[in-house]
């Protein structure tokens, strides 16, 4: 028996996609699905403390549903949600990694845009993924709070378009844009810039599972914590005059005013809730991505 043979070879799956973006399109879906079914929990519980239903910690409220539900409980509405986050996902990552190929120049080239590629690939593929889905939002959100109203999601769809007209399904897209594009632009120029110091650093231009995992929820935190403001501006100005709140202008009288009446703190308040769940996801997502995109090969391995 040989001893040159005995090593092993790992075994790779490889499955053949020929055209480049349907590849990262199916990718992107993928790591949408799974990324929202593994935070599904988490979600769950923040729902249930926002209201507080089920108790007033992270701990009571996981233990009431565990106890009255089970572990279905859990993942309550989860596979609604996966078909809604899915395609957006496909989206945005697809605009993005299309987006951020063109705009980055080859060696000797020049610079394309004055802004770094990755930024604007950001704010683009923000836009696209909001303009596409944006729809399917407004239609879930009517049928959660106008209950009786629409049968099903078909229904609402045709009822809206006839009654009120296809622009009613883009009502509120620009408070919806203004708090998309910030957080998506600084999201994915954040996973390049850390994915570029990881190669440099490690000298490698490989990057594994776990290495972009922690990469990509690094970039979650970062974008989470840079556009979080914004986030509790946009939210206080939808609330309105309800219970006798105060009016706000516009985004930047309601960023001082909050500054003004609460301090830094109130521009943050809520921050650890959300970044329970968008950290750990941004992570999943682009680990996802970037293992569904080896797995899909645009060319058959010899």
């Amino acid at each position: 028996m040989e001893k040159g043979n005995t090593k092993r070879k790992s075994f790779k799956l490889k499955i053949k996609v020929g055209n480049p973006h349907l590849k990262r399109l199916i990718s992107g879906g993928i790591a949408g699905a799974v990324s929202r079914t593994a935070v599904a929990p988490l979600e769950t519980i923040r729902t249930h403390l926002m209201v507080g239903s089920n108790g007033n910690s992270t701990t009571e409220v996981f233990q009431s549903i565990m106890e009255h539900e089970g572990w279905t409980g859990l993942f309550r509405g989860n596979f609604v949600n996966v078909i809604r986050v899915a395609p957006s996902k496909a989206i945005e990552l697809f605009a993005f990694d299309t987006a951020n190929k063109f705009l980055t120049p080859k060696p000797g080239e020049q610079q394309k845009v004055p802004l770094p590629p990755s930024l604007v690939a950001g704010a683009f593929a923000g836009v696209s993924s909001t303009l596409c889905t944006y729809p399917l939002e407004l239609i879930k959100t009517r049928l959660t709070i106008q209950r009786g109203v629409y049968d099903n999601f078909l229904h609402a769809f045709v009822k809206i378009v006839r009654e009120e007209g296809p622009t009613e399904l883009y009502r509120g897209l620009t408070p919806s844009l203004i708090g998309v594009v910030p957080y998506a632009a600084t999201n994915y120029f954040a996973y390049d810039t850390l994915k570029k110091v990881y190669k440099k650093m490690f000298k490698t231009n490989e990057i594994g599972n776990i290495p972009t995992l922690l990469i990509g929820s690094a970039a979650g935190a970062i974008s989470s914590t840079a556009t979080f403001p914004l986030e509790v501006a946009r939210k206080h100005m939808q609330v309105g005059a309800v219970g006798g709140r105060k009016v706000y202008k516009n985004m930047l009288h309601a960023l001082l005013s909050i500054l003004e009446d609460e301090g830094v703190g109130g521009l943050y308040r809520g921050l650890g809730p959300s970044c329970m769940k968008l950290v750990p996801a941004a992570g999943i997502s682009f680990m996802c991505y970037e293992a569904c995109k080896k797995v899909l090969t645009e060319e058959e391995d010899d």
